[in-house]
């Protein structure tokens, strides 16, 4: 846990995390004691097609999950990877079943259905808005840079799909497989939450967007009249992201940066926010409706 510089309680969780019960290479055990090492407060172990329930592993709190995951390779023809984080039952689906089927049995399992990398998978904002029950995305995805495809980030879609109405909560997180030092303990949310919630709670919190994306860097979003601030940790570079595809001052560089702002223009329907450190971390706010 931290206190944040508003002295709120935050959790540093993981939501996305292979083992040896996929194609992951390290144990739960081992997993469980490199992520406890690195300060984290809960982790989601979402081997694929395997559920794990809820618990605790080597002293670390452990979030039900699972990874279902349809489609083959080819992003032309349709692939999806769904999380399923704190189910409170496994939820019955098999791998012939539709994506849609997928996302209605993961939420009638009390738990929630996150579309997984969708740079990486190559997800359309039209498939996306076909699709009804998804509680949240990943913005960014550290393995989709350090082992696969160089699609990390999925700001484009997050943007894309927020001009369609879709603002989904956007979660950071490292879809752990090798654990090579170049894919474990580096992109997570910091979630205000107790350390004594129960699962439903940590669920509800994401969903309020109540947690900031990250690899190091501290970022709130404000909005204050008819402007948009940001204060944060001392960083190089605070970037304002909307459905406008120019505006002046969305971009302010220097060194130890600690807050912006902009002015909301007036046909802006949604806006937010990113921040790079001066070791290029980056942290991401989530998405504000105006």
């Amino acid at each position: 846990m931290i206190t944040d510089m508003f002295g709120r309680t935050r959790l540093k969780i993981n939501l996305h995390l292979h083992t040896t019960e996929s194609d992951g290479c390290k144990s739960l055990r081992e997993a469980a004691i490199i992520y406890r090492e690195a300060g984290y407060d809960l982790i989601a172990v979402t081997d694929h097609w395997k559920y794990r329930c809820s618990g605790e592993t080597e002293g670390l709190r452990i979030l039900s999950g699972a990874e279902y995951n349809i489609g083959g390779g080819n992003g032309a023809e349709g692939v999806f990877h769904f999380l399923a984080l704190g189910c409170e039952r496994e939820p019955l689906v098999g791998k012939e079943d539709s994506a849609q089927r997928i996302i209605d049995e993961i939420n009638q399992c009390g738990g929630m259905a996150v579309l997984a990398h969708p740079a990486w998978s190559m997800n359309t904002v039209e498939q996306a808005a076909g699709l009804k029950g998804i509680g949240a995305t990943e913005i960014y995805n550290t393995v989709s840079d350090a082992g696969e495809s160089s699609r990390p980030y999925s700001g484009h879609f997050a943007d894309c799909a927020a001009c369609r109405g879709l603002l989904y909560p956007l979660i950071a997180d490292d879809d752990t497989h090798y654990y090579d030092g170049a894919d474990e303990t580096s992109s997570y949310i910091m979630l205000a939450c107790g350390a004594d919630a129960g699962d439903g709670q940590i669920l509800e919190a994401i969903r309020r967007k109540d947690f900031y994306a990250t690899q190091g860097p501290e970022i709130h979003l404000f909005r204050e009249g008819d402007r948009i601030s940001v204060k944060c940790s001392p960083v190089s570079r605070i970037s304002f992201f909307s459905n406008a595809v120019w505006a002046r001052g969305r971009c302010v560089r220097g060194r130890d940066l600690t807050e912006a702002s902009c002015e909301i223009l007036p046909f802006e329907t949604f806006i937010r926010a990113e921040v790079t450190d001066a070791e290029g971390r980056k942290a991401w706010s989530n998405s504000l409706e105006l």
